[in-house]
């Protein structure tokens, strides 16, 4: 512990610990959060000041920032240590969610509460996986210390959360700690800066009562090893990656308020996802309670329990290979059973833990019997330990998510699809059930983690061999959903309603996410979570090259070009053009025709999220050609 700070896990003296890469998949099981030194990424160290005197240019003077006004944010994102550190988390050929915060953020005078952030686009519920399938990454240009505002996480949490099916305070894609903190209003209050109540001590030393709620709300967790962490300090050019999983939270800055226009502290932010499975080798067994005090957060990892260490496990052997790690004898279902049930939110661990030991039980038979009950009770909490434990347990789960597909209960039906869509083989009946629920359900919820799952089954089956003839009628699918389902105005556009208050109604039962146009007559504040599932799909797709979507790809090219043309929402447009450009660019020479297809359309577009392009082989210089013109745009 800091003793200038008084925060658990933060550096004061020197610099944060860096992560090198034969820790980087370790410490991102474990912790769920890594962080890559500037001299590290393989471009000149000169190119952060550059970014950020252009930015903070472009700030004072009102401007929007984006890729186009700063290209040199491009070579960070395509630099090869990033491109490495990325691809060892989230697998080759990685993309970026469009238009969805690859903007930067400066610090300022209020606090965010803890939260996690949906894994987009923006403020879409989702499923959240356990997997590496989403990541978060922060590039922050200039320096950041102790008192300009550090990005504030809480390492180990990423495997524990709180209820949402039907729990409205967790509706719209975050889940929060301490909702009052919201309903309270104590959101709206500067904690520092020229309108704030503290005193400058207060405000220093972190005593105000802003700074109190924090720590009491990660108290209160009763989850192992959590404790409140600031990302810093940093050198300018550092990236910090961390599982979208974990609760974080926007920091309000301690120094003197009157210099921060002159030095204002910014943070850029993609969300990364997942196209490819991990191929590589098993890694050796870690004893993880041996690792003793972790260098970055200062937290003894001694006092891990099982039931976090199980878990950690796990994820360490699936980012190598994609597979579980092996069964262990030594684990009594019967007492599992027990602890699967637990009541509370502070058990929240125990269940989890519970659920991923039963899967690693040589006992298949009792694991699957008594997951598979717990998958179809009544407590969501039971449910969404059962249904991540069967996803550990692998593709012996897969008809124990068939029989959840046809369950009368939606929630049942929704956790089915899901396992499948992470374990089961891509074959007809697996196919025909996830499908079937995205033509049919009438639920949108399930509808569009149907969606999801399509992609989940293609990008798998690259990896395995096993149901690859399959994937043209995989896109079929999502191009005839595409042609069925319809935008919706935003949620807190039609419920006239901040998006942290919305709620479900007749025509949807899930938070489709905040309404936005970038100030454009070309796109309305309009959202699908069924489309825009569809189209995240259809990019890991695409990824994977023409030639995998036999018979199908003609109608997937013809609908992802009207969808760039005609579609109101700039999310499902910016994944329709990730997906033409990556059927452009995989097979060298063999997309042409689509690829000029392409630039036609970049050239209709009145904005344009480059950072995704850039990243599936859009030419940098094209980039130069169009920004030129949204620069002189007013």
């Amino acid at each position: 512990m800091s003793r200038q700070s008084g925060i658990a896990g933060t550096a004061t003296d020197g610099e944060l610990p860096y992560t090198t890469p034969d820790r980087l998949l370790r410490d991102f099981a474990s912790r769920g959060i890594v962080a890559l030194a500037p001299e590290t990424l393989g471009i000149p160290l000169d190119i952060h000041e550059a970014i950020y005197e252009k930015e903070r240019e472009a700030f004072n003077a009102g401007r929007y920032i984006t890729a186009s006004l700063i290209p040199e944010i491009l070579d960070v994102i395509t630099s090869p240590g990033v491109v490495a550190a990325c691809d060892a988390l989230v697998g080759k050929n990685w993309a970026i969610v469009p238009f969805t915060h690859n903007t930067p953020f400066p610090s300022g005078s209020r606090d965010q509460h803890w939260h996690k952030d949906d894994n987009g686009p923006y403020n879409l519920r989702k499923h959240r996986h356990h997997q590496a399938i989403q990541i978060e990454m922060l590039y922050y240009p200039q320096a950041v210390r102790d008192d300009n505002g550090p990005t504030a996480v809480i390492p180990y949490s990423q495997y524990w959360t709180f209820n949402h099916e039907e729990n409205h305070d967790n509706f719209a894609g975050a889940d929060h700690l301490d909702f009052g903190y919201q309903v309270g209003g104590m959101e709206r209050l500067p904690v520092s800066g020229p309108n704030s109540a503290y005193d400058v001590e207060a405000i220093v030393n972190r005593r105000t009562a802003h700074d109190g709620r924090m720590r009491q709300a990660v108290a209160n967790t009763g989850w192992p090893l959590v404790v409140p962490f600031e990302a810093c300090p940093l050198k300018a050019g550092s990236v910090v990656l961390y599982s979208h999983n974990l609760f974080h939270r926007g920091n309000h800055r301690r120094d003197d308020w009157r210099t921060w226009k002159d030095t204002p502290r910014f943070m850029w932010r993609f969300w990364l996802y997942r196209t490819t499975e991990p191929d590589g080798k098993a890694p050796d067994e870690v004893d993880w309670r041996a690792l003793g005090i972790d260098d970055m957060t200062r937290v003894d990892l001694s006092r891990a329990p099982d039931d976090a260490t199980v878990l950690w496990r796990h994820h360490h052997h699936w980012l190598h290979t994609g597979r579980p790690p092996g069964r262990v004898a030594d684990r009594d279902p019967k007492r599992l059973a027990t602890q699967l049930y637990a009541k509370g939110e502070a058990a929240e661990t125990n269940r989890i833990g519970a659920a991923y030991k039963l899967a690693s039980s040589a006992d298949a038979d009792a694991t699957l019997r008594l997951l598979g009950e717990a998958l179809h009770g009544e407590r969501e909490s039971v449910r969404r330990a059962a249904t991540y434990g069967l996803v550990a347990l692998g593709s012996e789960a897969t008809d124990v998510f068939l029989d959840a597909t046809e369950s009368a209960v939606k929630w049942v039906r929704k956790a089915g699809i899901y396992g499948l869509g992470d374990v089961a083989p891509l074959n007809e009946r697996v196919l025909d059930a996830v499908a079937d629920n995205l033509a049919n359900d009438p639920s949108v919820y399930v509808r569009s983690v149907a969606a999801n799952a399509v992609g989940c089954l293609g990008r798998r089956a690259v990896a395995s061999g096993i149901g690859q003839d399959l994937i043209g009628q995989c896109v079929n699918a999502l191009v005839e959903s595409l042609a069925r389902e319809e935008n919706r105005l935003g949620m807190n556009i039609a419920q006239d309603r901040s998006i942290k208050f919305v709620r479900p109604t007749d025509e949807c039962d899930v938070c489709e996410g905040i309404g936005i146009n970038y100030s454009t007559e070309r796109f309305k504040r309009v959202r699908s979570a069924v489309r825009e599932n569809a189209l995240t799909s259809m990019v890991v797709l695409c990824s994977h090259g023409a030639a995998l979507l036999r018979d199908g790809l003609e109608p997937t090219v013809a609908a992802l070009v009207d969808i760039v043309r005609t579609d109101a929402n700039v999310f499902s447009v910016g994944l329709a053009l990730d997906s033409l450009n990556r059927l452009a660019n995989v097979e060298p020479g063999k997309g042409n025709a689509i690829r000029k297809e392409l630039l036609g359309l970049l050239e209709d577009m009145p904005i344009h999220s480059w950072e995704p392009l850039v990243r599936s082989g859009l030419d940098p210089s094209v980039v130069r050609e169009f920004s030129q013109a949204e620069i002189e745009r007013p």
